[in-house]
């Protein structure tokens, strides 16, 4: 929300920009003014329904012992190689899948981690004359900058691999994750005959 609002984000060098994060096409077609203050105060606003939603859940996950099944164990990490290796169709067999595999452990586990650093980063930036000791303790101000932008571009990176994920996975997927449930077809008498 903040990039459209201040477009100074790019990967370049110089005066050399290889790639603009928005281009000028993108703030015609929605008519999109440059009004930092505007862009700022909405992402102050909603950076608080990403903070309250993180906490509740990491709450509900500590009250109800779920973070059991998406804490990685010791194997997790030689599993997630294979769960990889499986997704690129570059190994035949299966891995083991319980409620969650290998490879999703560690990253819902991050995923928390890096909500909570991302929160951090922002509030050292919000803020950075009274979290002055925040900034500190980051690297300074560009720094705690520097640690915000990256982690956004890692929550970009999961959100669009995840949604990949869900895809491939299939319609029954996507709905016991709204639903939380699967659906299977009923397995009744045809006919009047007995299955």
């Amino acid at each position: 929300m903040i990039y459209w609002a201040n477009d100074v984000y790019r990967i370049g060098a110089g005066n050399i920009t290889l790639v603009h994060f928005f281009p000028d096409w993108f703030y015609r077609l929605f008519s999109l003014p440059f009004m930092l203050a505007v862009g700022i105060a909405m992402h102050f606003f909603f950076m608080w329904f990403f903070a309250i939603n993180g906490i509740a859940y990491v709450c509900y996950l500590s009250l109800s012992g779920g973070w059991r099944d998406l804490w990685p164990e010791r194997k997790s990490f030689r599993e997630a190689i294979s769960v990889t290796l499986d997704d690129l169709h570059l190994r035949k067999e299966r891995p083991r899948q319980s409620k969650y595999n290998a490879a999703q452990r560690i990253a819902y586990s991050v995923i928390v981690l890096m909500g909570a650093a991302i929160i951090i980063t922002g509030l050292a930036i919000y803020k950075p004359m009274q979290l002055g000791w925040l900034d500190r303790i980051l690297g300074g101000y560009q720094q705690a900058r520097w640690e915000h932008f990256w982690l956004m571009l890692g929550f970009v990176c999961f959100f669009v691999i995840h949604i990949i994920q869900v895809i491939r996975a299939g319609w029954n997927n996507f709905r016991s994750m709204v639903a939380g449930y699967e659906l299977f077809p009923a397995r009744g008498p045809v006919n009047g005959n007995p299955p």
